[in-house]
Formats: structure tokens, sequence, C-alpha cells
């Protein structure tokens, strides 16, 4: 119970959906983890380091979502996550399943902002306003990742040499601070 004796049933469908997006976060999280690892151990440094990255990226989605429900003196909890995948053949497979994973997290994340605007949750469909954006820049990031994929066919290492020249692109870094939400325990940036 909260200190304002909200419990968890006395909320809306979105609020319900935005704890259930805690899990899908951490989840995308530790999937983001085991690919990185698997890229780590084929010797492929900067295809680890952005999928390594885009798990914290994930982690701290999470974690906004966190201190939105503290901020607005909602109860939350933090859940366990889903099962992961561990096993591939190569790297086309990896990178597929980060971008298919990048659209169901839009599909998410359109709920909850269609959800809050349908409970009249003005507050909770601008909060979801950032996400949105994030997920176009996700979607086609991971897209892109892709195509560079296909055509490098079996030589990872031109995959690696684009990853190098366009870094900072990929790594998405913006720096607006303006509309970014905070995170439960500060950003990892």
């Amino acid at each position: 119970m909260s200190p304002n004796n909200t419990t968890m049933s006395d909320v809306g469908t979105f609020h319900e959906l935005l704890r259930a997006q805690i899990r899908n976060e951490f989840t995308a999280s530790q999937q983001y983890i085991a690919l990185a690892v698997w890229f780590d151990d084929q010797d492929l440094p900067r295809l680890a380091a952005l999928f390594y990255r885009q798990a914290l990226e994930e982690r701290d989605h999470a974690m906004k979502i966190v201190q939105y429900f503290l901020d607005n003196d909602l109860p939350v909890a933090v859940p366990g996550v889903d099962e992961v995948r561990n096993d591939f053949k190569n790297a086309h497979e990896l990178v597929a399943l980060a971008l298919h994973q990048e659209q169901e997290v839009t599909e998410q994340v359109t709920r909850l902002a269609s959800t809050a605007r349908d409970e009249g949750d003005y507050l909770g469909e601008q909060f979801m306003h950032w996400f949105l954006s994030e997920q176009v820049e996700e979607v086609a990031r991971m897209s892109r990742l892709l195509h560079v994929v296909e055509r490098a066919g079996e030589n990872l290492f031109h995959v690696e040499d684009f990853l190098a020249r366009e870094s900072d692109r990929l790594a998405g870094h913006r720096n607006d601070g303006s509309t970014v939400p905070p995170s439960a325990g500060g950003s990892v940036d």
C-alpha cells in the first residue's frame, strides 16, 4: 500500500499496462545482454558494445516507468523477467530478433499511449510521447543494422567497420534533455 492508500487494483488499465511494461523493458534488457554476450564470444567487440548499450537503455526505460509511478505516488513493484533466448546460429538471427523485439515494444508503447488517451489520463499520455519517439528511433536503428548485416554476409568484420564509422549515430546519443523523463536511480548517460 502506498502512502495515499492506493492499491494496485485501484488504478486503471493504463497503469496496469504500464506496470507490465516494466517487466517488458527489463526482459528486453536481458535479451540484449544475451545478444551482446554472443557477439562478445564471437570476438566482435563493436557489435557486442552496441547490444550492451542497448541493454542499459532498456533498463533505463524500465526505470523511467518506475520513476513515473514514484512521482505520481502510485504503487510499483519491480518484477522478474521472462525467459530470453541464448541459442543462435548466426548474426542475422540476433539482429532480426532485436528488430522484432523493438517492433513489439513499439506496439506495446502505442497501446499504452492509446489507453491513456482513452482513459483521459493526459499525464500518462504525455509521459508516453517520449517513448513513442524513442521507438521510432529504435526500430530504425535495428532495421538499418539488419540491412548492413545482410549486405555483409558471412564477413561480420564489414559490420564492425560500419559500426566504427557510424557509432555515434547508431548509439542514438541525444542530449535534448527537455522531454526525457527521469529514471529512478539516475540515468546511465
